[in-house]
């Protein structure tokens, strides 16, 4: 059974397949031509967390290939009634594929443990292989091919994004260079760090200057959790987090000048939603080596690729 959890599982040769299926998958639909090839398959879209580009992507993904996706709310379901392990075993008799955005890797983990379906972590507080493998997309199209990226930079705090990109380029031989003066706590996984580390090709620092330095890629992402806003606002009970983040991580922000002073021709990259004003600033959202939209729109293809690899399905 082939889970797609943190991409402790994938080799290297695993990821390069997912994206050669992605770019096939992305050169066909701009053809015009129809990928049904997932006829009366259904994929359940598990939420605890809410989403924009997670459900826009995985849906019109799998309508795509020919199949179907279920969307549920944890919140509107009877999962807060009952034991997860029995709920969830019952939620993927109906469908031949589970994309879970969880609060909990566990979770997710616990899930992929039945191997009754695959199970892709569609973003937990530890992982998130669905970004990771989409940033590879996007980038391997920039640069003509994933072996012409040499160097990338995550800028930020080091979360649950960072963890699994982080270990996927280092497992393609991308150096990777971590800028980050604080971790998010709940998402440090030890071991995918050694994986990554064991590489040689991450590199930790606060020398702003020397990551950036021949950089091909920067890649940041929000400072704050979502957890940390109700209604666009900061809840008073994380008001002190909230401004000792803004403090901390200003000298890590994403901005043209950044770029210019440093990297003129890197790219620049954010998972998104944008905090504009915080890590990245509307200069660089808007700056020609910007592709985020690029990236936004490559979770899509870079998931149906991520499908099929995990359903043993070909073109």
């Amino acid at each position: 059974m082939r889970h797609i959890i943190s991409l402790k599982e994938q080799s290297k040769e695993d990821i390069l397949e997912i994206l050669n299926i992605a770019s096939k998958l992305k050169t066909k639909r701009n053809a015009g031509e129809l990928t049904n090839v997932l006829p009366n398959q259904t994929m359940v879209m598990l939420f605890q967390k809410t989403s924009t580009r997670t459900r826009l992507s995985f849906e019109a993904g799998m309508t795509e290939l020919g199949g179907h996706a279920i969307f549920l709310d944890s919140r509107t379901s009877q999962f807060s009634l009952t034991d997860f392990g029995d709920e969830i075993q019952a939620v993927m008799r109906f469908g031949h594929i589970l994309m879970f955005r969880a609060q909990k890797a566990d979770d997710v983990m616990k899930a992929a443990s039945y191997n009754r379906i695959p199970v892709i972590d569609a973003c937990s507080e530890k992982y998130h292989p669905a970004q990771a493998l989409s940033d590879l997309l996007t980038m391997a199209e920039n640069s003509n091919g994933i072996e012409n990226v040499k160097k990338i930079v995550w800028m930020g705090i080091e979360n649950n994004v960072s963890n699994t990109l982080m270990l996927a380029c280092a497992k393609l031989g991308i150096k990777v260079y971590i800028v980050a003066p604080e971790i998010n706590e709940p998402s440090i996984d030890p071991e995918l760090n050694k994986m990554a580390e064991d590489t040689g090709n991450v590199v930790r620092t606060l020398d702003v200057a020397e990551a950036m330095k021949n950089a091909d890629y920067v890649h940041t992402d929000t400072w704050m959790d979502m957890e940390f806003f109700e209604n666009g606002k900061v809840k008073p009970e994380f008001e002190s987090i909230y401004n000792a983040r803004k403090e901390k991580f200003m000298p890590y922000q994403v901005n043209a000048k950044l770029i210019e002073d440093n990297a003129p021709n890197c790219k620049i990259m954010h998972c998104m939603p944008c905090h504009i004003g915080y890590e990245i600033t509307r200069d660089a959202v808007d700056h020609p080596n910007s592709v985020i939209y690029d990236q936004a729109e490559n979770r899509m293809h870079a998931q149906k690729g991520m499908i099929l690899w995990q359903l043993g399905k070909s073109l």
